[in-house]
């Protein structure tokens, strides 16, 4: 079995190439109408300390702005705004301050992704995101629990809505649209919560995984929410019905995949309404089309992995990012936490899910980006955005954290 790569690389250059593989032309690269101008980086001014960003990243479509939650990764996040119309990113303050929280009651990141409603409220999570959380859950000074959080952009005033659930995590959130119930899941336990913060109900709906936490649940167009349990099954929470749906089948996932990729469940999807489809990308490195249904399970489209080098496991790459664009391809970024396609270098890939062709479009060294998160987040220009951030030193697990802005069919930056 021989293959052949097109050899000096270089960082945010294009990659012009084919992957011949045992006679069969595996695509990985091809020229581009994009170039440099394309893509932009921005950094988030006043918090010198500032480590990574993780999920938290959403788009409000009430006043076109992008938000991100900004962390030490120990016990301060810093809440920010980034204005695409004026350019702008503006530091709003830091969660412990504008939600009073006593010392007791540290956060250690905001790993949730952040909604919007449609009135232009936004609403995220909080998480414990240290050792002090994983190993002292029940102790004083281990981890009070996580809470849901309430931020009214036109007055910058914080809202504290309380905790999920004592000493756990709230590892991610999303809002049904149409009536404003918030839904979260717990960690390390993996409770779903359905919660009215109308009425300040809150359900406890039960456990869905065990060992493992999948990290992302997501919403169709319904305001029905989605989570996988622990044998990678979607479940639906249907609101209609008030009753939890699970998927017959498993989602689709490479033969020999171990147990470890499978649970973790999704890691980030993009909404395609006019089409009927979210797409998703799985902790074993799948591209999934799903077709929901207003009622019960809708219909999975396997479109293979998120890259077809030829070399390592299918099922190695992480991606805990999705992005479609105006053009109706999807875009993420292929790296992190020592999952890599190209030597400690991320890859920025298009996929047409019309051909299933998959092109890499840029490669950066882990010290210009490590990786990439964020799900669906593309303000009224068709400008897509991704929480990225740098690795500093690998000794010591410094890094430092940027807003990642791209756009594939026009110039951003001079």
């Amino acid at each position: 079995m021989n293959s052949c790569f097109l050899n000096g690389l270089r960082s945010a250059s294009w990659i012009a190439g084919l992957l011949l593989m045992a006679g069969t032309e595996i695509l990985l690269a091809q020229p581009s109408a994009a170039t440099d101008k394309h893509v932009a980086f921005i950094e988030y001014p006043d918090f010198p300390e500032a480590h990574s960003t993780w999920g938290s990243i959403g788009y409000n479509a009430a006043s076109n702005t992008v938000h991100i939650g900004v962390t030490n990764h120990r016990n301060n996040v810093a809440l920010y705004t980034f204005d695409p119309a004026k350019n702008t990113m503006k530091q709003n303050g830091f969660i412990r301050e504008m939600a009073n929280l006593r010392a007791f009651q540290w956060q250690g990141k905001i790993h949730s992704k952040i909604v919007a409603s449609p009135e232009g409220s936004i609403y995220f999570t909080t998480d414990g995101g240290e050792s002090r959380e994983e190993y002292l859950m029940e102790h004083p000074q281990g981890y009070a629990g996580g809470f849901f959080m309430k931020w009214d952009a036109k007055t910058g005033d914080l809202k504290n809505l309380g905790l999920g659930m004592q000493y756990e995590s709230l590892k991610d959130i999303d809002i049904d649209p149409k009536t404003g119930t918030l839904y979260g899941i717990t960690y390390p336990q993996a409770h779903f919560l359905v919660y009215d913060p109308a009425k300040n109900n809150l359900r406890d709906m039960g456990r869905l995984a065990s060992s493992h936490v999948p990290r992302v649940l997501f919403t169709d167009w319904w305001g029905n929410c989605y989570y996988v349990d622990w044998r990678q099954r979607l479940v639906k929470y249907e609101k209609d019905s008030d009753s939890l749906v699970f998927a017959r089948e498993s989602l689709p996932a490479f033969e020999g995949t171990p147990g470890s990729k499978i649970i973790t469940g999704v890691t980030a999807y993009a909404k395609d309404e006019a089409k009927g489809i979210i797409y998703l990308v799985t902790y074993g490195a799948k591209v999934i089309a799903f077709h929901p249904q207003k009622e019960g399970i809708g219909k999975v489209e396997d479109l293979g992995g998120v890259i077809d080098t030829g070399e390592g496991a299918a099922w190695g790459p992480y991606v805990p990012n999705l992005n479609i664009g105006n053009n109706g391809k999807l875009y993420y970024v292929i790296g992190g936490h020592g999952n890599y396609v190209l030597k400690d270098k991320t890859v920025l890939v298009e996929l047409d899910p019309a051909t299933k062709k998959k092109t890499i479009l840029r490669e950066y060294p882990i010290t210009t980006m490590t990786e990439a998160t964020g799900s669906d987040i593309k303000d009224k220009d068709g400008n897509m955005y991704f929480a990225g951030r740098r690795v500093i030193s690998v000794k010591d697990d410094s890094s430092a954290p940027f807003l990642i802005k791209f756009n594939p069919e026009k110039d951003i930056r001079k």
